[in-house]
């Protein structure tokens, strides 16, 4: 199957260009195309990974990815699929979000030297030189107002009593300019991103005919959403995000094993980099036994590892295996610190062990002295996996990797303790 051909039976084309132009332009060889990413957040979340892997899949094709982070577009904010303007970051905040998501472009592609070596590019590198009237001449003689009114996002905002700023109705001569750019000075002659910047990406494609007198491509996919319509990526506490500091390997798999069942098929062929012939048979297993979210087990892990790393990977597995009722004495001293991130955990001395009743009051698994006693009695706490009674001895019960002992009260609470 031709890369067009699969991205389509992935449904992960919405609106292309000339599509019989741009299948000849690829069949003829490679072609070099870029994704943009603006830094309005620290980190970029479960949304973008949609684009993230379209470059990977372009890769993976024998083509040249620029995954582009948006030091310049950043700083004005796109209006596209907004009801009102973004407030405006300033500049060593957006220096840093852009350091920040760089490191997660680099995390999908293969940059190491080669014909597709992938290369990162920040548009305020030749943006920000650029005087004004020099802007107006070589870029805005070149669009109409007629075509920047017509966009959607314009039309749309136009009609609310907040309007629009001139800073956001400029936007989409930044990205054209961006488009341009990359085309006179490395190549690319293919644009992609989401279905909500189809407006900035053609714009782009009529500056590079309007100026240059040449043809470019553009290419979107269809916006993530959840079952019931909502925006992907967003969980009852925030965004899924991508940085491990924000979004542990631990939670972002379980965002993944908890997909409704109505959507795992379409996430599958989305965002799984699989042939669609081995998401067919995982689809097939998963629909014999719903309750086993076979297929979502794949994806979270298959999304685990790309964006964290096997070591991740195995980490957070271990991690759901001690907490849902695993033994904890299996558990790596990866996984501890996994599990370390998802339930409370404090650090005590050796001495402090002999004292049972106190301990599970001071870390919470009882209420009192009384609750504490109530619970032991009724089997209700386990450490280490091992059951407690009243006169149990911690100091007994041997401890994971010499320091860690890990309390749980009945299926679901848990207390974590480094014991030094």
């Amino acid at each position: 199957m031709d890369l067009l051909a699969d991205l389509e039976a992935r449904g992960l084309i919405h609106d292309s260009t000339d599509r019989v132009a741009l299948a000849a332009r690829l069949s003829s060889g490679p072609i070099s195309l870029y994704v943009g990413f603006d830094p309005t957040a620290d980190s970029l979340h479960a949304g973008h990974l949609v684009g993230q892997l379209f470059l990977r899949r372009f890769q993976l094709a024998g083509h040249k990815p620029f995954p582009l982070a948006g030091g310049a577009t950043g700083m004005v904010g796109d209006p596209s699929g907004r009801s009102d303007e973004r407030n405006l970051l300033d500049p060593d905040t957006l220096r840093y979000n852009v350091s920040r998501i760089e490191v997660q472009l680099q995390r999908l592609l293969d940059f190491s030297p080669g014909t597709y070596q992938a290369k990162l590019v920040n548009n305020a590198d030749w943006t920000e030189p650029v005087r004004l009237l020099d802007f107006l001449r070589d870029v805005g003689k070149f669009v109409t107002v007629n075509q920047m009114l017509a966009k959607d996002s314009v039309r749309s905002r136009l009609e609310t009593d907040t309007g629009l700023s001139f800073t956001e109705f400029s936007y989409s001569l930044l990205q054209a300019n961006d488009f341009r750019h990359l085309y006179e000075h490395e190549g690319v002659e293919l644009q992609a991103g989401g279905s909500d910047q189809w407006g900035n990406i053609v714009a782009g494609v009529d500056l590079i005919r309007r100026s240059v007198s040449k043809t470019a491509h553009a290419l979107t996919h269809p916006l993530v959403t959840k079952a019931d319509g909502a925006k992907f990526g967003k969980s009852v506490d925030g965004a899924v995000w991508l940085d491990p500091a924000k979004t542990s390997p631990y939670q972002f798999r379980q965002f993944w094993i908890q997909v409704d069942d109505a959507m795992i098929g379409r996430y599958l062929r989305m965002f799984s980099i699989q042939p669609l012939a081995a998401i067919a048979e995982v689809l097939g297993r998963h629909a014999v036994a719903p309750e086993r979210r076979v297929a979502q087990r794949a994806l979270a892990d298959e999304l685990t590892e790309l964006v964290h790393g096997t070591a991740a990977l195995d980490a957070a597995r271990s991690a759901t295996e001690v907490l849902f009722g695993g033994d904890p004495a299996s558990a790596s001293e990866a996984a501890l610190a996994a599990v370390a991130r998802e339930v409370p955990s404090s650090c005590v001395r050796t001495d402090e062990l002999s004292d049972l009743i106190g301990l599970l009051v001071s870390t919470r698994l009882a209420t009192s002295n009384s609750d504490a006693r109530r619970t032991l009695q009724q089997n209700g706490y386990r450490a280490n996996g091992a059951l407690l009674s009243e006169s149990s001895q911690l100091s007994d019960v041997g401890l994971v990797h010499g320091r860690y002992l890990l309390l749980r009260k009945g299926k679901s609470n848990y207390h974590l303790l480094e014991i030094s």
